[in-house]
């Protein structure tokens, strides 16, 4: 049998086992999975660069998909390089299988990306990119390699594709390749339906190398994947024309291809017959999840050919790591896991600034002392203060790297999934800026930062009313309880999904900067002011030990002898507290327990005996938030009440809102006032 003709037994042999994925579970979805199955195919099994013994491998080539429900294609391509069972792969769908409807990141397995949400995951692989290109830029292009992605009709619809788009071509990302599987077939409707647009010249205008072939031809495949090797300066983007559901036919033995309904259902449902189609693609019915003799013996030849790849690229690198014994440690280090070692005691921070400021000052220290370390901002640098550490470095440009600042422009969705795919690749260290009211249009990555439990770092400035003149639309209310959410909602490791902070000074705030980095397992929210706040006394006189005490989630700032009442909140509300407390003291002599809780979720890790410390359950508990009253629910429990937000703010000077909508001593101690009361 010639090579072509082995290549398209391999392609016919991944649509047999996705169609029989689909068919045996009763759901799924088998028509852009036979369609995509030529590139896969010819990318595995003569581009793709990895080491079969090594999954890990750091230079290896990255594949994300991008639309997740073309799972069984994935899991169908990587059962032909071993990577997954035949059982696994009839078992897709079910309780406990390692092959879910949507794919989970699972480098071990090949799985680069969890993928789902459309748009998203060739975002991911425009970070990967990035990731790429800023550390051959420190290390060398030794360690180059390609980033490929896959993405679909609706995947190029999402709004999220201009962002990366943009920026790819913007960048000069020449190690991305991705290939466009354009079927013209989408879940509900033909393509046409929706968009008339031209995506070749949409891509040539935003400066990528833009190639148009037959998707469905092995030869095409492999001239323009040889042409995108070739490409020096542009991202490349391979237009496939495809069939939806290629071999699929009737009972009668008639094409069943280009439907609508393949995309969403098994074959057998959709209106084509399973049996005729396996057997029109060369399979047997009655037992599909087969690997074909002749394409086992082409991958096994493939992995073959990885291994002595992947074993003189490792030899590289060794006679590099020779030369260069500092450069070397670096790089170990920066792939090591663990996060930076950077003094943060030693950080001066000015009192009574902003957490805005304080952020700016050790992003400032960051940019000197953590080498691999990317922060990028949507249009704010010098607002949301990352330009504390942009002060310091410089931004990325048309091939240049040098830089450690990624100018996201105005596309804050954009520029979290691009995060993601920094934290995939691995090697860097990844923080994102722009104002928190903002983060309703990052929620999305953001949620998938903490299912794929990656360490991005989100610095969410402007966090409340107080944003003032700007009014409703830039004033966060609803936002902080949305994003706590994620504190209480568990990973798959049984750990809170994400970390949320938010600090009440300029101390808390280099100590929440040091919680972040030292988290390395779950994405952390930095919530942080835009006006000044005063600074929490020091009861022992250093205020950053005290602030240390963070790390469990919420601590005793202040506690009298006798405490009748425990006052909670966390952020700028905390210095409320302690104004209103002077008040209850000098009016009314009563005794108060002032606490700080920057993180909700971590306090409820806490033991219930230290719980019980911070609010002891038999006192009454007034808990003060800028936020929703839902925010603060759990910490004041059963014997408290909370003073928040129920509406929107309004535009006017943020102290004027102060007094308006109740933030002030004199309200906190009337609200005490009428607790105690009670």
């Amino acid at each position: 049998m010639s090579q072509l003709n082995v290549l398209n037994r391999a392609a016919d042999n991944i649509r047999i086992l996705a169609a029989a994925m689909v068919e045996k579970a009763k759901s799924g979805h088998p028509g852009g999975a036979m369609g995509g199955a030529d590139f896969v195919n010819v990318l595995y099994s003569e581009f793709l660069t990895y080491d079969p013994k090594d999954p890990q491998w750091i230079n290896r080539d990255r594949f994300f998909l991008d639309p997740g429900h073309m799972s069984p294609m994935l899991y169908a391509i990587l059962s032909l390089t071993g990577k997954f069972t035949m059982e696994e792969c009839s078992n897709f769908r079910q309780w406990d299988s390692p092959t879910p409807g949507h794919p989970e990141v699972d480098v071990m397995r090949g799985i680069e990306n969890t993928s789902g949400p459309l748009g998203q995951g060739h975002v991911m692989a425009v970070g990967a990119a990035i990731a790429e290109r800023f550390l051959c830029a420190r290390f060398g292009e030794w360690m180059s390699h390609k980033t490929y992605a896959f993405i679909s009709d609706g995947g190029v619809q999402e709004e999220i594709s201009q962002g990366a788009g943009r920026l790819a071509g913007h960048l000069g990302l020449h190690n991305l390749i991705m290939f466009y599987d354009s079927n013209d077939i989408q879940l509900s409707t033909e393509t046409w339906a929706v968009t008339k647009e031209d995506t070749a010249k949409k891509y040539e205008a935003w400066g990528w190398n833009v190639l148009t072939i037959d998707g469905n031809s092995a030869e095409a495949i492999r001239g323009a994947l040889t042409m995108a090797h070739a490409e020096t300066e542009r991202p490349t983007l391979i237009i496939g024309k495809t069939i939806m559901g290629k071999g699929a036919v009737t009972e009668s033995g008639e094409s069943y291809e280009r439907k609508c309904a393949t995309h969403g259902m098994p074959l057998g449902e959709a209106g084509a017959s399973f049996e005729k189609s396996i057997e029109n693609l060369g399979g047997d019915p009655k037992n599909p999840f087969v690997i074909f003799p002749e394409v086992a013996d082409l991958y096994a030849k493939r992995a073959a050919e990885l291994e002595k790849i992947a074993a003189e690229k490792k030899a590289e690198q060794a006679a590099w790591e020779a030369a260069n014994p500092e450069l070397a440690a670096k790089l170990k280090k920066f792939f090591s896991k663990e996060a930076p070692v950077v003094d943060y005691s030693k950080i001066a921070q000015k009192a009574d600034q902003a957490t805005r400021a304080a952020s700016a000052t050790v992003l400032g220290v960051f940019a000197k002392e953590v080498e691999n370390m990317i922060v990028s901002s949507a249009d704010l640098a010098n607002s949301d203060k990352t330009d504390g550490f942009l002060k310091n470095t410089t931004f990325f440009k048309n091939n240049d790297f040098s830089g450690a600042f990624l100018q996201a422009g105005v596309c804050e969705l954009t520029m979290a999934a691009i995060m993601n795919g920094i934290a995939l690749h691995g090697g860097v260290v990844c923080a994102c800026g722009t104002f928190f009211v903002f983060s309703d249009y990052m929620k999305p990555a953001v949620r998938m930062a903490a299912l794929m439990q990656l360490p991005v770092k989100y610095i969410w400035t402007h966090d409340a009313f107080r944003v003032g003149e700007d009014g409703p639309t830039h004033q966060p209310i609803e936002q902080e309880a949305q994003i706590r959410l994620m504190e209480q909602l568990k990973n798959h490791h049984g750990k809170n999904s994400a970390l949320v902070l938010r600090p009440a000074d300029v101390e808390e705030c280099t100590v929440a900067w040091k919680m972040a980095m030292e988290n390395v397992e779950t994405p952390t929210a930095l919530i942080l002011s835009r006006q000044n706040i005063k600074n929490l006394p020091a009861v022992s006189g250093n205020r950053y030990e005290e602030a240390l005490q963070s790390a469990k989630g919420a601590y005793i700032v202040t506690k009298d002898e006798k405490p009748e009442v425990v006052l909670v909140a966390n952020g700028s509300e905390v210095a409320s507290l302690v104004a209103g407390a002077e008040l209850l003291k000098e009016r009314k002599g009563i005794q108060v327990q002032i606490v700080s809780a920057p993180s909700e979720g971590l306090f409820f890790n806490q033991s219930k005996e230290y719980q019980e410390e911070v609010i002891p359950s038999n006192l009454p508990v007034f808990g003060l938030t800028a936020g929703l009253p839902s925010s603060m629910y759990r910490l004041v429990g059963k014997n408290g009440i909370v003073w928040g937000l129920d509406h929107f703010g309004y535009s006017a000077p943020f102290k004027v809102l102060d007094e308006k909508f109740g933030f002030t001593a004199e309200n906190v101690f009337n609200q005490v006032s009428a607790l105690l009361n009670k």
